[in-house]
């Protein structure tokens, strides 16, 4: 990072899903955001962000959130204003799971899955889930906040095949560098 740069500041995860066809049921996919203090980059998450729910300071916040992919582009989008996340947080994960209520799916199971993030027009990472289709969730990337304070992003699509609760305790752990 040159003198310049300040590293990313703030981002947006979108996601997107075709409806599951007639008489099924519906296909509820979710954006989750786990926060990693300094002294613990790899432990359990100090906080999550999903569907109803924010951050404590509401720099991660869930803008559209949808239980059936119905609907046009986008169907579920979060923004990570990673600048003004307190000092005391040094990595933030992204993941996706797949609800298991009604019917239990992997992503091979998902009509057309994306997810994008993005900073501004910038686009960091897209991806189709291909990698992972026998996973009921996956992370699908990080941000680390380097000794300047400036974040930066590192894209990577791991599946899991856990329930909702166990994916988002362990989403943190699984690739250390």
């Amino acid at each position: 990072m040159n003198g310049f740069s300040k590293g990313i500041r703030k981002v947006e995860v979108a996601l997107k899903w075709d409806p599951s066809p007639a008489g099924q049921p519906p296909t509820d996919l979710d954006i989750v955001a786990a926060t990693y203090v300094t002294g613990d980059l790899y432990g359990a998450p100090a906080y999550l962000v999903h569907f109803d729910s924010r951050s404590p300071d509401g720099t991660i916040f869930l803008n559209r959130d949808s239980k059936d992919g119905k609907g046009f582009g986008w169907d579920e989008v979060m923004t990570l204003e990673l600048d003004r996340l307190d000092s005391r947080y040094a990595r933030v994960v992204v993941g996706v799971v797949i609800q298991q209520r009604e019917a239990e799916r992997t992503f091979v199971n998902v009509r057309n899955p994306a997810v994008r993030i993005r900073e501004g027009y910038t686009v960091l990472a897209e991806d189709e889930f291909a990698s992972v289709l026998g996973a009921t969730a996956a992370t699908v990337g990080e941000f680390t906040r380097d000794e300047s304070g400036g974040w930066t992003f590192r894209s990577g699509m791991y599946g899991f095949e856990d329930d909702p609760a166990t994916f988002t305790r362990h989403m943190g752990r699984a690739h250390q560098p």
